[in-house]
């Protein structure tokens, strides 16, 4: 038997929503509706439920005062990761556009999990050295579009490959163009043809890495 209160009280101290606990859980909002108003009072997925929540069956069975005794802490993101095959690649704030963006304004913005399996497809290079960003702007249309999702390889750091796109910075400006090079001079083209090509000394040019993945919201 589920207390509909205090599983109202905990999904609220874990900050869920009923739709997300039935998510995680692998039951229907409506279902975690009917448990919080007493319309069903029932389950079989009260461990689980309790599991999600971070406290114990006896506690939303009303046969325990204390939350925390014999809970089984939540499983972290890590954890979720690790069982499902995740890798973890981090998000900076790189933008790509005309003017490009000063490289001393990145900013983290928070870790990306995606399947190992569709990683290593992609590029043989380890996790650790992949960097997802996005941007804005139009000089790469319409390779690259405002906002698009890019993933950077950043153990490509020789300029080897013609017309490839590359992430890099020109002194404190940082920037996602595609490169090529011409004896010691560095062409650094935008797909956007109203967008005029720039050279640059080779010295200059500081590679981060090459873009190996080009991802939009349909």
């Amino acid at each position: 038997m589920i207390n509909g209160v205090r599983l109202a009280e905990r999904l609220q101290a874990a900050g869920l929503s009923q739709s997300e606990l039935g998510r995680r859980v692998g039951i229907s909002q409506q279902t975690v509706h009917k448990l919080i108003t007493g319309q069903s009072r029932g389950s079989t997925h009260i461990a689980t439920i309790a599991k999600v929540l971070g406290t114990s069956p006896a506690y939303l069975a009303g046969e325990t005062e204390d939350p925390n005794e014999g809970a089984v802490p939540a499983p972290t993101e890590r954890d979720i990761a690790e069982h499902l095959d995740l890798v973890a690649i981090t998000e900076i704030d790189q933008d790509y556009g005309m003017g490009g963006t000063f490289t001393g304004d990145h900013v983290e913005l928070q870790v990306h999990h995606f399947p190992r399996l569709w990683i290593e497809s992609i590029t043989s290079s380890p996790p650790t050295l992949l960097t997802l960003a996005r941007g804005k702007g139009d000089s790469m249309d319409p390779t690259i579009r405002d906002r698009d999702m890019v993933i950077i390889d950043r153990s490509r750091r020789k300029l080897d490959e013609a017309d490839a796109i590359w992430a890099l910075t020109v002194g404190d400006i940082g920037m996602i163009k595609r490169l090529r090079l011409r004896g010691s001079i560095v062409v650094i083209q935008s797909d956007n043809d109203r967008v005029k090509d720039e050279e640059v000394h080779a010295d200059e040019v500081n590679l981060v890495g090459r873009v190996v993945f080009i991802g939009r919201r349909t």
